[in-house]
């Protein structure tokens, strides 16, 4: 695996998001990464048991209350055991996770998970995602000032109800990489689409392409952008988090080599 436990924060990353670790040879050629919703797969585990291929990967497990599919018990336990294959470069926890949002029975809580990842060179995506709407401009800047102090790369996901909540997650997404943080932005829906090809412009270092066959569930974007229709920004080093000995998560600077 040459490439398989790579994966550059630093310059714009390309998830093709699939349930199905069988589809990466398809993806190499309009993908950095697979995005590995583990909260939609049969038997995600073995699957990453099995998985020799080329590409990084994100790991994901979605719960349910973020549109995910994972009930919340051993959903943490499942991503500790994940971050630990050679291929997983990065793992996606939300935000309200990171935050200590009660998650049923798991013996990995969201700090011990941070601490897994970490060990294992995987960074961490805090996310947060809003399937009603775009929160005023206000609310985008502490949502991603939060997430980006929470994980290596702080995701925003909304749904744009109309062209101008597109342009205000892209203004927020300005602002976000201009005072230094490392962040990654959508807007679902029809009026947000185009945003996955712009947005790298205004800061985004990665974006999701839609599994085959149908919208993902963060999204519903097209599945027409690939690595070669965005724009990519130009590479940069930003703060991030790191725990502490009391197991909070503080500001830190991660070296710019990537994961």
């Amino acid at each position: 695996m040459s490439d398989a436990s790579r994966l550059d924060l630093d310059s714009f990353s390309l998830a093709a998001a699939t349930a199905d670790l069988a589809e990466e040879p398809a993806a190499r050629e309009h993908a950095d990464c697979l995005e590995f919703r583990m909260d939609l797969a049969a038997e995600p585990l073995d699957a990453l048991a099995d998985y020799d291929g080329k590409l990084p990967l994100l790991v994901t497990n979605r719960p349910r209350w973020e549109g995910g599919d994972t009930a919340p018990y051993g959903r943490l336990d499942a991503l500790a055991t994940a971050v630990e294959h050679e291929a997983v470069a990065a793992v996606d926890v939300e935000l309200a996770t990171l935050r200590g949002r009660p998650e049923g029975t798991n013996d990995v809580d969201a700090a011990g998970l941070f601490d897994r990842a970490r060990s294992h060179d995987a960074a961490v995506v805090a996310s947060v995602h809003d399937f009603d709407g775009t929160p005023a401009p206000a609310t985008l800047d502490r949502l991603l000032r939060a997430a980006a102090a929470a994980g290596d790369v702080g995701k925003l996901a909304v749904t744009a109800r109309t062209r101008g909540d597109a342009l205000a997650l892209l203004s927020a997404t300005h602002r976000a990489t201009t005072r230094g943080d490392r962040v990654a932005t959508t807007a679902m829906g029809e009026h947000g689409s185009h945003t996955r090809a712009v947005a790298p412009a205004y800061g985004s270092c990665s974006g999701t392409r839609p599994r085959r066959g149908r919208p993902s569930s963060d999204s519903r974007h097209p599945s027409s952008v690939d690595r070669r229709s965005v724009t990519r920004p130009p590479t940069r080093s930003t703060p991030t988090a790191r725990p502490g000995a009391d197991g909070r998560l503080s500001r830190g600077r991660r070296p710019s080599d990537g994961v």
